[in-house]
């Protein structure tokens, strides 16, 4: 087989990425500028300054990564880039990019989903992960369940009807007085705390249906805080957010663990900035290995937002003749499966 180089590009969000990957599976260059620290300030990603940083970021970012990968120009085969779903200004950075490349080096465009792209890190991390399985993909901005029957064939299985579990992370950490981005800070503080000292309510939907709710929880954790300073009585950050986390997670795992036994797949994978979470992970290897699953998840970096995802997507696209042309607009509301 004659190698495959692609060259990816993410904006969709608060991270520029740029990163050269080989045949989908090595990564040759995987180049992440955060914007995070710029944020946090305010509490979550403002839209206008994320657009106006990628632009600043752009250029260096691809400069750095096929600098890194040790190649030229003439080497890539394609330019993959993330054109939905995210902030319409973040995603038009990265495209117009994208665009300008492709034209100017004569090489085909590939625009790919950026929640495909997060299932693809699966890739990366496991070279001999190949569909069909289910995966669970958590994030500021998702939460659903997708059946990967293919490279390039999805069907979504459960959704958010709310809030995605991300969100809530961030909604709740700011409650607490933790900051942002709440993912992580939740995690590290229920380290030290009680799971099971509130009891936090699970939200689970008829039989045979694997969507999420998390709007609920957001709101008891909230009258929970409210209550207690009502009333004058203390509490644990600690054991709030680990009884909080304790319920995102079941909730999670349980409809992951159900969605792979209707669909009779014998390999769950997790994806997104939600599959970092230390919980997340535990409970998963528990309940899979007690049903006879086996597990996927991509290493901490790679549940980011980050371009060597979009450039396996993108790889697995291109070989299948999915390109597009320079037309190609972003969509920010891009549902998976949908193509621009």
């Amino acid at each position: 087989m004659v190698d495959k180089i692609i060259l990816g590009i993410e904006t969709s969000c608060d991270e520029t990425s740029a990163s050269v990957v080989k045949n989908g599976r090595e990564v040759l260059s995987n180049v992440i500028s955060s914007q995070v620290d710029l944020h946090q300030k305010y509490g979550g990603v403002v839209p206008e300054i994320a657009s106006r940083k990628h632009v600043e970021l752009i250029i260096p970012v691809v400069n750095q990564a096929i600098e890194e990968a040790g190649i030229t120009p003439d080497a890539i085969d394609a330019v993959g880039v993330t054109y939905g779903p995210g902030l319409v200004g973040a995603l038009l950075v990265g495209l117009s990019a994208a665009k300008a490349i492709a034209f100017a080096w004569g090489k085909p465009l590939v625009g790919v989903h950026h929640i495909e792209g997060h299932i693809a890190a699966n890739y990366i991390q496991h070279k001999e992960l190949q569909p069909p399985f289910v995966c669970l993909v958590a994030s500021g901005g998702h939460s659903h369940i997708v059946h990967v029957e293919d490279y390039d064939r999805f069907k979504i299985l459960g959704k958010t009807r709310d809030d995605a579990a991300g969100e809530a992370f961030d909604k709740v950490a700011r409650a607490v007085g933790l900051g942002y981005p709440g993912g992580p800070l939740i995690d590290k503080m229920a380290k030290n705390g009680n799971p099971k000292a509130v009891d936090f309510p699970r939200v689970y939907f008829e039989k045979g249906c694997f969507d999420f709710s998390f709007s609920g929880i957001k709101t008891a954790v909230l009258n929970y805080l409210n209550s207690a300073e009502q009333k004058g009585e203390k509490y644990s950050v600690e054991d709030v957010c680990a009884s909080f986390q304790a319920a995102v997670v079941d909730v999670l795992v349980t409809n992951l663990i159900s969605a792979a036994k209707h669909t009779n797949s014998k390999k769950v994978a997790l994806a997104g900035g939600v599959a970092a979470n230390s919980m997340l992970r535990k409970e998963l290897e528990e309940q899979a290995g007690r049903a006879g699953l086996e597990i996927y998840y991509p290493s901490p970096i790679l549940c980011t937002d980050n371009a060597a995802m979009i450039a396996c997507a993108a790889y697995y696209e291109f070989v299948r003749g999915n390109v597009s042309d320079l037309n190609l607009n972003a969509i920010p509301g891009l549902k998976l499966g949908e193509r621009g």
